[in-house]
Formats: structure tokens, sequence, C-alpha cells
């Protein structure tokens, strides 16, 4: 059957619309951001706005932006539903989904921004791993909250809002991926969860708040510390999968064998949440050092919440053939080796990692 060529244009034109907001209700004045919806207790709900316990990932993106008054003043706004998760269940199969589709919206002229609506758990996390594999200087901005929709005073519809008026502002290129909390703006590299209820929990203890937010309007305080986007050399395109890193955090007489264990079950990479300048058990150390001999990438990091894990202090790191996190936490430690482990690298150009990302 031959093909009419007005026919192709007008399915070559369908294709193009599914695969990009381009449906938005344009008003031509107003920037395109297009929110990316995970689920998260930003989308969660109780049975009545005062209990504690609630359920995530119950609300639809859509619901979401309704509640938000102004929202459609600030951008041309649309949503997709990426996941429906808590952020406890956030894995590494829903990462490489966001991440590609963020690149593939990013790369077109309709998009001048993205909003990802996350849980709080793991969103540092996603933020940093974002902030590594996202091929664009556009505004990228992860946000959530601490109280469900249903909660008295629920901050997720401000953050929201928030989150879409740095999205859609060109000030806000270039400065990789940005979390957007309690009126505060984040780096993904600097920011990390402190409290289990409060809704200022996100704090950047090492390098300060990147900037501030209030009803949309902002302040840019600073650049964020570390290599990010465009200049980042990861990349997932194409990639289905990541290495298996594993944390073992670190206390009074750890178990030796649970290094040998997480080998066993395939972990190329192992990230020790240790006590003080990435300290651990003259066992565990001995384990690692075996490990690392093996192959195996292990690296220092600690359970302490500031400060820096420096290379060859009380552990000689050269010896032992151990890598040491700078200032990157257990948690974020694993990312980057984990995008890290996708080709084979030597020790020092796996440190130069850490020090430089």
């Amino acid at each position: 059957m031959k093909s009419h060529p007005l026919l192709n244009k007008l399915m070559l034109l369908l294709l193009v619309l599914a695969i990009t907001p381009s449906a938005f209700a344009q008003n031509k004045d107003l920037p395109n951001v297009v929110i990316l919806a995970t689920g998260g207790t930003i989308a969660g709900s109780a049975d009545s706005g005062t209990q504690a316990g609630y359920t995530s990932g119950q609300v639809g993106i859509e619901t979401m932006i309704a509640a938000v008054p102004g929202i459609t003043d600030l951008a041309n706004v649309t949503g997709e539903q990426v996941s429906n998760v808590g952020s406890q269940d956030m894995s590494v199969e829903i990462w490489l989904k966001l991440a590609n589709r963020i690149n593939e919206l990013l790369a077109t002229d309709d998009v001048d921004g993205i909003v990802i609506t996350h849980g709080t758990d793991t969103q540092e996390e996603t933020a940093f791993f974002l902030n590594l594999v996202v091929k664009s200087d556009k505004p990228v901005v992860t946000t959530g909250s601490m109280r469900p929709s249903t909660a008295v005073s629920a901050e997720g519809p401000l953050n929201l809002y928030n989150a879409v008026a740095i999205a859609a502002n060109t000030k806000a290129k270039g400065h990789g991926v940005l979390v957007v909390m309690n009126d505060q703006i984040h780096s993904a590299h600097g920011v990390t969860k402190t409290n289990t209820t409060s809704v200022q929990t996100f704090m950047s203890p090492m390098h300060g708040l990147t900037g501030a937010v209030i009803y949309g309007r902002h302040e840019f305080y600073s650049k964020p510390h570390g290599i990010h986007g465009l200049d980042s050399e990861f990349s997932v395109h194409g990639v289905t999968s990541l290495p298996r890193v594993d944390i073992i955090y670190s206390g009074v007489d750890t178990p030796a064998d649970l290094v040998d264990l997480s080998i066993k079950a395939g972990a190329k990479g192992i990230v020790i949440a240790g006590v003080g300048n990435g300290n651990m058990n003259a066992a565990t150390l001995a384990a690692c050092k075996k490990a690392a001999e093996s192959g195996i990438v292990v690296v220092r990091s600690t359970r302490v919440p500031t400060g820096y894990v420096l290379r060859n202090a009380e552990v000689n790191d050269d010896e032992n053939k151990t890598i040491a996190s700078d200032e990157l936490n257990a948690q974020k430690s694993r990312v980057l080796l984990m995008l890290a482990l996708q080709k084979d690298r030597s020790l020092e150009d796996i440190q130069k990692l850490f020090y430089t990302y």
C-alpha cells in the first residue's frame, strides 16, 4: 500500500505531540514547565487532617496542580505521572525512567523547566542522581512535603508553587538540580534530610542555602558546588540497570562478615557509613581491604551529619585500597559509586570523582 505524503506528515505531528508537552494550553508570554510526579507524602492522604499516619502516593498530578491557586499564572503547566510510590520504594528503574524522560523533554524547545514531585525520605538521593545525569542547563527542581495533602496546614501546595516559580525562571539555569522546600532553595549536592517529621527537615550543612523563595519571589545566594549537568561525564542513555552498591553502617563491634555477605549477594561496590572520620573496627577494615584487593570498590563515608572524610588520615587508604568520600554522605556516595562503576576505572580516578562531584 502506497503511503500518502499528507498522511505521513499528520502521523509525524501526532507522534511529536505524544512525546512532547506541546499540548499546553499555551500563553505565549509564559514559560512552559512540566511537572513529573513520582508520588510521596505530597501525594499522600489520611483519614483525618490531624493523624500522623497516612498513605503515600494516593493523589494524581492533575489533582495536585488543581489544588494550587495561581500556579498557572507562573507558567504553562502540564503534568505527567511517572510513578506513584512512597520514596522508600523509589528504585533505580524509576530513576532511569525519570532521567531519560527529563532529558527527552529538555532537548525540545517546548519545555523551559522541569519540576519533580517526590517523597522526602530519598529525595536527596534522586536529586543528586539527576544532578549527575541530566544533560541540560535548563532548571530542574524537586519538591515534596512533610505533611500529606489531607493534613491541617499541608505545605505541599506552596512547595509546588515555589518549585514551579523557580523552574520557570531563567536565573535558575546552570544551577544543576535544585531542591525547593519550606521557602528554601538547596543544591542537590549539598542538601540532606535532618528531621523525621519537621517541615524544616532539609538543610545544606556544608555549603549553606543556594537561595530562598517566598510565594514565588526568589533570590539566589550562590552557585552549587561540584560538577553537574552538561559538565558531568555520566550518562544513562540506553542504560537499563546500575551496578549494585551496598551501604554498611558502622558501630561498636560491627560484624566483619557483613562485607562478605554483601559481596556474595552481588555487590560491586561497598560504602561504609563509618564512625567519625569514616572509621571502622579492625575486623571490618581487614574485610574491606580483602574485598578491595579482589576488585570490589570500597568507599569510606561517615554516619556523622557533617564534615569531611579525609584520605589517609586515621585510615591508610593507600594501603587498604579504599576511597575517601570527601564531603559526600553515605547515601550520595552510593549514588556516585553506582554511576562510576558503569565502566572500569582506576582507584585514583574514582577518588578524583569524589573530590569533583
